[in-house]
């Protein structure tokens, strides 16, 4: 479906990001990698799609390494059809012990860099009259969670980048949607679990259960490939005037 498309999707080397651009390279779609670690393992993942894959290693919070990026994906691809709008850090804290520090990174990296890779991918997809932006926000794009209020603040916004850049591209082929996971067993997600048991004496599995039976009532964690279809719908003609929703899956977190 994807066959001669070119999708970035950044921070991609793991996690949600990866499945992702999985998900897009096995629908034809050549790849542009992002992220920090390894990357040749996750080049030859998609290698082995059967499609064209490149790989830069941009600081989102950096506008300069976001503008060389985009320029990079342009002259590698000829332009960037689809824009996954994925990278993010999270940091736990009360308001007034919040550092500040990490409160400015993760509002850059999570926030800042959509807008800045989405202003630079604009012009080509309306040039051509067809793009997809899809921005990993999260459940607390929409809800909140006490300790959270950098990434809770930076997800709204994203959310609201979304209904915007959706808004001012209407009546155009170029589309924007966010999709808005609860709980998923990524890295980061991972360090909260592991925190979890060691902090209350429990086992993997039993911190896992916890935090789960706090926030999702179907108690099973979404997964990357399950992110991964949602991104090729957006992609698809079934998604053409699909604009500007925050579609959340999150095992019923806020339906409650």
């Amino acid at each position: 479906m994807l066959k001669g498309k070119t999708a970035l999707v950044t921070g991609s080397t793991s996690g949600i990001g990866l499945g992702i651009a999985k998900a897009l390279a096995a629908q034809g779609a050549n790849i542009v990698l992002n992220g920090f670690g390894d990357a040749e393992g996750p080049k030859a993942e998609i290698a082995a799609l059967g499609v064209k894959v490149a790989y830069h290693g941009a600081d989102m919070s950096k506008v300069s390494d976001i503008e060389d990026m985009m320029q990079f994906a342009a002259s590698t691809f000829g332009r960037v059809d689809i824009l996954v709008n994925n990278a993010g850090i999270q940091h736990v804290a009360r308001i007034e012990e919040f550092p500040v520090d990490r409160w400015d990174a993760i509002i850059a990296i999570n926030l800042s860099s959509a807008f800045h890779a989405t202003r630079l991918a604009l012009p080509s997809m309306q040039q051509v009259n067809w793009g997809r932006i899809i921005n990993v926000a999260s459940v607390h794009g929409l809800v909140a969670s006490a300790a959270k209020s950098a990434y809770v603040a930076a997800k709204h916004g994203v959310v609201g980048l979304t209904k915007v850049t959706a808004l001012e591209n209407a009546t155009s082929g170029v589309t924007c949607n966010a999709i808005c996971p609860g709980w998923v067993l990524t890295p980061l997600v991972q360090k909260q679990v592991d925190a979890k048991a060691q902090a209350m004496g429990v086992s993997h599995e039993e911190a896992k259960n916890l935090l789960l039976g706090e926030k999702e009532p179907s108690m099973q964690f979404t997964t990357p490939e399950e992110l991964g279809a949602l991104a090729v719908f957006f992609c698809s003609p079934a998604a053409d005037n699909v604009r500007g929703v925050a579609w959340n899956m999150d095992g019923g977190w806020t339906a409650q």
